[in-house]
């Protein structure tokens, strides 16, 4: 994607919510939520990652792959009830488990962030930035 001439495209809604802003956190490799993610700061925990120590809290949340375990739901949803979610997931796949979490969440009343497909490859350029992403489904660089 060349950001110079393209100021917005256009994501595939995986699970829908209102228009949301905020820091794109694009991680530059797949993490496991359980293990991964501190469920009552939001921190990023694995000491392998390379993104170790960052707050996903509040930002774009851009996954180019998860590492699964069924727990990771779960975690999601603690990291929600917390108040330390993501305002939006951009994910490069659909993984089941975090949408799980979500959905739960939904129906729990807590607010809850909306999810995306957007292909890790044109996640990367979004790193940094600030975006808002309508309800649907197009992301604008500001």
């Amino acid at each position: 994607m060349d950001l110079k001439t393209r100021l917005e495209l256009s994501v595939e809604i995986l699970l829908p919510g209102g228009a949301t802003e905020g820091q794109c956190l694009a991680l530059s490799a797949p993490i496991s939520f359980w293990g991964g993610v501190d469920p009552k700061t939001g921190r990023i925990i694995d000491a392998r990652h390379p993104e170790r120590g960052r707050d996903i809290a509040g930002t774009i949340l851009a996954l180019p792959g998860t590492i699964g375990s069924s727990s990771a739901s779960a975690v999601l949803l603690e990291v929600i009830h917390a108040g330390r979610a993501p305002a939006a997931l951009l994910m490069d796949a659909p993984d089941a488990i975090l949408l799980l979490g979500l959905v739960v969440a939904r129906e729990m009343g807590w607010p809850t962030p909306p999810a995306f497909r957007l292909p890790g490859s044109e996640q990367k350029p979004l790193a940094g930035r600030r975006l808002t992403i309508s309800a649907g489904g197009v992301i604008r660089l500001s």
